[in-house]
């Protein structure tokens, strides 16, 4: 005989097979909320204040809150709160941008490798010499970083007429080398008589050839064509003001010119080199 046939189903199977498991939440779908976006209310980006319809891009997020601007150049201010703004139809958390640390530099204004977080050197008994306060400030411009971590410290003469007995006065030695950066050092010139007169085996005097440290900035750095010849007679930077029609306030054209120096690529070789040469003079170890 067969055995006898159940009439009952087990309870997860229907007549095609076994029924779909079904959620212990009986939520509609249309009723359950969605996760909502947050989105960093950067300047620029464009939103719709949910309540108002007030529609404008951020110009400012602050603690709590968030402004905005429409087209007509009208300001509302709007708390920063969930769910309050629509994106492009979809309905978003405005949050405060993450602030971005500011990148640190690789290379420093002279061009060498940046040392972040690097404390100055204890000052070296060497020094570097040069002619007068702008060729100080524009050193310290390019190479004041790499001044720091040496222990390099510069100095202005105001000329060197004297520059024999201030050698003598600083004697140099092994351990205090002096450097010396002169303007105008050509063969035949009063400056390459003086660096001549100069002969301790501990201090260096090199020069660059212009007239000026205003000529070691590259003419095209200051949106000029070149630098003007200045007829003998006159002083030199009161011509070259008159000649390029700036202010004849040399202290004003100065600061013109060296806010355009931003790194070595805004100066002539000629003191690149000369300047670089000192530094490793004056940091070279003792034998």
């Amino acid at each position: 005989m067969r055995p006898p046939v159940s009439r009952h189903r087990p309870s997860d199977e229907g007549p095609s097979g076994p029924l779909p498991r079904y959620s212990a939440d009986l939520t509609p779908p249309w009723k359950k909320s969605r996760p909502v976006p947050e989105v960093p209310a950067d300047p620029g980006l464009v939103v719709e204040e949910e309540t108002t319809g007030f529609c404008g891009a951020v110009i400012r997020c602050e603690a709590g809150t968030v402004t905005l601007e429409d087209r007509f150049g009208k300001h509302r201010v709007f708390p920063l709160q969930p769910r309050g703004f629509l994106l492009e139809g979809r309905v978003v958390t405005l949050v405060r941008p993450t602030q971005k640390a500011p990148a640190r530099p690789s290379r420093t204004a002279s061009g060498s490798v940046a040392v972040p977080g690097a404390r100055a050197r204890v000052a070296r008994a060497g020094r570097i010499y040069v002619e007068g306060r702008h060729d100080a400030e524009l050193v310290e411009k390019v190479w004041g970083d790499d001044l720091r971590i040496e222990g390099v410290v510069v100095e202005y003469l105001e000329g060197v007429d004297d520059l024999p007995s201030i050698v003598e006065g600083f004697s140099p030695g092994p351990d205090a080398r002096l450097g010396v950066l002169v303007d105008h050092l050509v063969p035949g010139s009063k400056e390459w008589r003086i660096a001549e007169s100069v002969t301790s085996e501990h201090a260096l005097v090199v020069g660059h050839p212009f007239i000026d440290v205003w000529e070691a900035v590259k003419p095209a750095s200051l949106g000029i064509g070149a630098w003007p010849r200045v007829p003998r007679g006159q002083d030199w930077k009161t011509g070259v003001c008159r000649a390029l029609g700036w202010p004849e306030n040399t202290g004003a054209a100065w600061q013109r010119i060296l806010a355009a120096v931003r790194s070595y690529k805004d100066l002539e070789p000629e003191l690149l080199g000369r300047v670089e040469q000192l530094i490793d003079f004056v940091t070279a170890p003792s034998d």
